[in-house]
């Protein structure tokens, strides 16, 4: 959520950004400002009235101590009430609209940040070359049924379309990557959390993904109760709400967190031939990072969020690129994102494994998450996420990029001790 202070000091500069995201919320801004007016001056004749109604409530035990008639001043009370219902029911009326107006607003993009959509996302750099190969390449998808890594027909018969299972050395390299992904964060000094997968409505509130885009995951309802849950689509809607309404010291800033989660996308499983196999599914695996800091301590956590992710792609050998997001391609909630997009030889695309992002304070303001300054002062945190990393895209791009001219797979070196073997033959 923005700050209402600053979209009512400089309107002008919050438009623009918005506009940067190739969205034109000029109206619903004007809205917000009139409402604020209105609620404002509203408060002001709510706290007037108070103001009587004390006064009055202090001089009725005078007079009757003094044994005078109150009949005149009890009248005038209860008018006093009534108008401070009606005030009170108005102002909560406002107050409700201008919330739900508030909440239509997406994050502030940088001011670095580009405008316009994916076209203007920018390559920072390039890691390794694109490999080369002197024989006939085969995409992932038959080389994964080849040797028996992933069952596609048997998980849609089980899960439907967008759905696997990962059979053999499939379940062994999907195993040994996430055990790799947590060993490397854990030497890094983040805490491993193990979260639930199923979360209450206020963790997409505060993650910023509801009430906008509520219908994008899936529900599950209690038939005993009224008891209402969605699957995480990211273990990073569960952690960044972690300190959900709590005050943190600046002694324990920054927190850093990594959870192991599946994740559950509903928009998943198009039939385009760049999203087949592993590629686009509704059900994946992912290491997700998560950290709390202050303001002044943000830059530097998202460059070693960033950087993190990379390492891990680099260990494994994989020619990829980071990307530097334009705000059009930016998630509602983020004010700047890099993405990591690994090489599909067989598709010849690059495809993200790593989304970094940071929130800057907006998440914070949705849950009310707070530090106390050295000035004495409470101010929001920030808070940030990277994928550190997404495996289902990971896989096609070692079995695609370590592919060999006889059909075998060379395993990473940094998965063989996992997996105990060099070679998938």
């Amino acid at each position: 959520m923005l700050d209402l202070k600053m979209i009512r000091t400089e309107p002008d500069k919050v438009k623009a950004a918005i506009q940067k995201r190739e969205m034109n919320l000029d109206s619903v801004i004007d809205e917000i400002l009139k409402i604020d007016v209105d609620r404002r001056a509203v408060t002001g004749k709510v706290e007037a009235k108070k103001a009587e109604q004390n006064a009055a409530s202090k001089q009725i035990p005078a007079m009757k101590k003094a044994g005078q008639d109150t009949t005149e001043l009890m009248a005038q009370m209860k008018v006093l009430s009534a108008e401070i219902k009606e005030y009170d029911a108005e102002l909560g009326e406002l107050e409700e609209k201008q919330k739900d107006l508030m909440l239509s607003l997406p994050n502030l993009p940088d001011e670095d940040v580009v405008a316009g959509g994916k076209e203007q996302n920018v390559p920072l750099h390039y890691f390794k070359e694109k490999p080369v190969f002197d024989f006939p390449m085969k995409n992932h998808v038959d080389l994964c049924e080849a040797h028996g890594m992933i069952d596609y027909q048997r998980g849609a018969k089980i899960g439907g379309n967008g759905a696997w299972i990962y059979r053999g050395w499939g379940a062994r390299m999907e195993w040994a990557l996430l055990n790799f992904f947590v060993n490397e964060h854990l030497g890094d000094g983040y805490e491993l959390i193990l979260p639930p997968h199923m979360l209450n409505y206020e963790c997409g509130y505060v993650a910023g993904q509801f009430p906008k885009f509520v219908e994008e995951d899936y529900w599950i309802a209690n038939p005993t109760s009224a008891d209402r849950k969605f699957m995480l689509p990211t273990a990073e809607t569960a952690l960044v709400n972690l300190h959900r309404d709590e005050v943190l010291t600046l002694d324990e800033l920054p927190r850093k967190y990594i959870a192991y989660t599946p994740c559950f996308r509903r928009e998943a499983g198009s039939y385009r031939a760049e999203e087949r196999g592993m590629i686009r599914g509704h059900q994946f695996n992912k290491v997700e990072m998560v950290q709390y800091t202050t303001p002044e301590g943000s830059d530097a956590a998202f460059a070693e969020m960033v950087g993190k992710a990379e390492r891990l792609v680099q260990e494994l050998g994989l020619h990829y690129r980071l990307s530097k997001l334009a705000a059009g391609d930016c998630s509602f909630s983020m004010a700047r994102t890099y993405d990591i997009e690994v090489w599909i030889p067989s598709m010849g695309i690059y495809k993200e494994v790593s989304s970094a992002s940071n929130a800057r304070d907006y998440q914070a303001r949705r849950g009310n998450m707070k530090y106390r300054g050295e000035d004495g002062k409470l101010h929001f945190v920030n808070t940030l996420n990277a994928s550190g990393l997404a495996t289902s895209r990971v896989m096609p791009a070692i079995v695609e990029q370590y592919q060999n001219a006889d059909g075998s797979i060379t395993v990473p070196e940094v998965l063989r001790p996992y997996m105990g073997i060099d070679v998938i033959r």
